[in-house]
């Protein structure tokens, strides 16, 4: 379908619920690639589960994890998916045959990976404690250089192209690294009047140079990139925008902008509640309340189509705008009509050639028919698929992946003798490819660290068993409560009946 068609004159932010997507186990991330068509989502089993985000229906199933999958990336062509799991594993997969390509073992918990804009060979993974390593496939990985020795839960992403790396920690210092150099070419640091804060999270938009700051003070900033380099490592930019809830004071579990990088969207760590603000005028724009009671754990904006994923108890929750048949759109004379009304053809409305009119207009109409050339050859590349940098799209993406049909076994053919299996020749085994692990030591750590995705469940387990033993409240002397005894003697055995149960 043309995207053209798709685009949309009014507001360009989702306003209602578009249903669910159940994976069969409970999700934790979720990912789009680079043109919206695949939904990546990670799940507490291990499994990613890839969805046709067209058709709402299931691509594909990786078993990639033992333990929980907490971060995604696809790469710019679609056809490999970085995975992180709480067992400390980076795998990169081959998304149409489902075979790991790689595999990497860390000595800490890993809380974030990101596939390099403009490359499918280089990854950022942000640790829970050390400083951000820089992933390259069949060469040495490197680290990060830091701004401060004692920095500890340092958050990194690429920008838009790729070619330099923003690190936040958390006494509130920003940095900008150059990719190609690994040096710090510009810094500045997020205060509150004169206390810093801590950097939660950096999202770039996919157009344009903006990008936000998720601080620990509840507050929203968002920043221009070029602005930020070109004030250099002591310089002190100001944000564009300050997006936060007055009201309520919320804090934020996970933001980003929409496609066009117009709007900015923002998850409450308190309830699954998704606001949007308008980013040009710094104004609310709507409030997507969720179930009640339920905890958002992640948030993404489709690419290209004001659509929203989040994640909450375990389900994907699309957002989707609400769809109104506008007929006239088509036909300006187009009407709608109640019922039945008899159409009164009009004289010679429906001839080829009209007797009334005069030759020579005749003759003219059937020159202008005659001169227009319809291009069905030519393929004009979609505006939406292309960077701005570029006036051709990538060929080679992976939009789709092919589903084959399942068959169901033919009927045996009555006048054939059966087969005999003592006859057939013994199939040989496949011999299993054993995958190498690279381990990578990180310089300062110790290991033994818990990832918190499993730290956090095992709290809320324990919250949970705390409350359902606490011991029952005795009663007020007060309260009037009537209890009746009654012994039962059946030879040796007292039956004693009446007695309280806490509750009843």
């Amino acid at each position: 379908m043309n995207l053209e068609l798709l685009e949309s004159f009014g507001q360009n932010y989702p306003e209602q619920s578009d249903g669910t997507l159940d994976s069969g186990s409970m999700a934790v991330t979720c990912t789009f690639n680079r043109h919206g068509t695949l939904l990546a989502v990670g799940c507490t089993d291990g499994r990613i589960v890839v969805w046709d985000f067209l058709t709402r229906g299931i691509a594909k199933v990786y078993n990639a994890h033992a333990h929980p999958v907490c971060s995604l990336s696809w790469s710019r062509n679609g056809r490999q998916l970085l995975s992180a799991g709480t067992d400390n594993l980076v795998c990169i997969w081959d998304v149409l045959s489902g075979e790991c390509l790689h595999t990497y073992r860390f000595s800490m918990p890993i809380m974030k990976v990101q596939y390099a804009p403009r490359s499918s060979t280089t990854a950022l993974v942000c640790p829970l404690k050390p400083a951000p390593v820089l992933l390259r496939v069949g060469a040495e990985h490197l680290t990060l250089p830091t701004v401060d020795e004692t920095d500890n839960n340092i958050v990194a992403s690429f920008d838009r192209r790729g070619a330099h790396i923003y690190t936040g920690n958390s006494k509130g210092r920003i940095a900008v690294i150059s990719t190609s150099t690994l040096k710090v070419v510009a810094s500045f640091r997020v205060t509150t009047g004169t206390a810093n804060v801590a950097i939660k999270q950096i999202e770039f938009a996919r157009k344009g140079s903006c990008f936000l700051v998720n601080t620990a003070d509840r507050i929203i900033r968002v920043y221009d990139g070029k602005e930020v380099v070109m004030c250099g490592k002591s310089g002190e930019p100001e944000p564009i925008q300050k997006l936060q809830d007055l009201v309520n004071r919320t804090p934020w579990k996970k933001c980003c902008f929409s496609g066009d990088g117009e709007f900015v969207c923002a998850g409450s760590a308190k309830q699954h509640q998704l606001y949007i603000w308008e980013k040009s005028v710094g104004n609310l724009v709507k409030i997507l309340q969720g179930m009640r009671g339920e905890q958002l754990l992640d948030v993404v904006w489709h690419p290209i189509r004001p659509m929203l994923c989040s994640i909450s108890s375990g389900v994907v929750s699309v957002w989707a705008q609400n769809q109104v048949e506008n007929w006239s759109a088509f036909a300006p004379d187009f009407s709608e009509l109640d019922e039945n009304v008899e159409y009164e053809e009009h004289e010679s409305e429906f001839d080829e050639e009209d007797e009334d009119k005069s030759e020579s207009e005749n003759e003219t109409k059937q020159k202008e028919d005659d001169q227009i050339e319809v291009d069905i050859l030519t393929i004009e590349p979609i505006r939406a698929f292309c960077s701005s940098d570029e006036e051709d799209q990538d060929h080679d993406c992976l939009e789709f992946l092919p589903i084959s049909p399942e068959i169901d076994e033919p009927e045996e053919n009555i006048l054939l003798p059966p087969v005999d299996p003592t006859n057939q020749a013994p199939t040989p085994e496949p011999a299993s490819k054993k995958q190498k692990v690279h381990n990578i030591k990180l310089d300062g750590t110790s290991g033994g660290e818990e990832h918190p995705l499993i730290s956090g469940n095992k709290k809320s387990k324990r919250r949970n068993t705390g409350s359902r033993n606490k011991p029952a409240k005795s009663l007020k002397d007060g309260k009037s409560r009537t209890k009746v005894k009654q012994n039962n003697k059946i030879g040796d055995d007292v039956i004693s009946m009446g007695t309280t149960i806490a509750g009843l």
